[in-house]
């Protein structure tokens, strides 16, 4: 199935000429992780998002925080190449994460860029966009998706 999964995620890229490997739902991230133990989810949010708003519970091994802006001053984190290179392989499946789906693009985009073979970004990301009356976490996202995550 994850080979399924990957296929589509492939497909997405080519359909929206993605500059990287390919776009999965939350719910697929979740699923490849659960059947490739080798796989990488990339938190690419701020400390202070992962430590005030929550972050994702799946094991350790396949899990990186590392932030693509660096809080407070939103400055881009100039070690984020170099982080990256110390958890992961360049063949490594890597999935990136952030609030809505806009920094894990650059960031899989970068990564590529770089070497990295298979990025991919997490549509949607942890807690999605906006909904009416301007809350997070309820129209899409890893978090409404009902995926393991522990509140802050």
């Amino acid at each position: 199935m994850s080979k399924d999964i990957l296929s589509t995620a492939r497909q997405r890229a080519s359909e929206k000429q993605l500059p990287y490997a390919g776009a999965v739902t939350p719910q697929e991230a979740y699923e490849l992780l659960r059947q490739n133990p080798e796989a990488k989810l990339v938190d690419v949010r701020t400390n202070a998002e992962r430590d005030w708003v929550g972050r994702v519970a799946i094991p350790e091994g396949q899990h990186a925080a590392i932030q693509w802006n660096l809080y407070p001053g939103g400055m881009q984190n100039p070690d984020f190449l170099a982080q990256l290179d110390q958890v992961a392989r360049k063949d490594t499946v890597l999935m990136f994460l952030c609030r809505s789906g806009v920094r894990s693009r650059h960031a899989a985009k970068l990564a590529t860029e770089n070497g990295y073979a298979n990025c991919f970004d997490i549509l949607e990301g942890f807690e999605g966009d906006k909904d009416a009356e301007g809350h997070r976490k309820t129209v899409a996202g890893w978090c409404k998706a009902g995926l393991p995550w522990i509140g802050a």
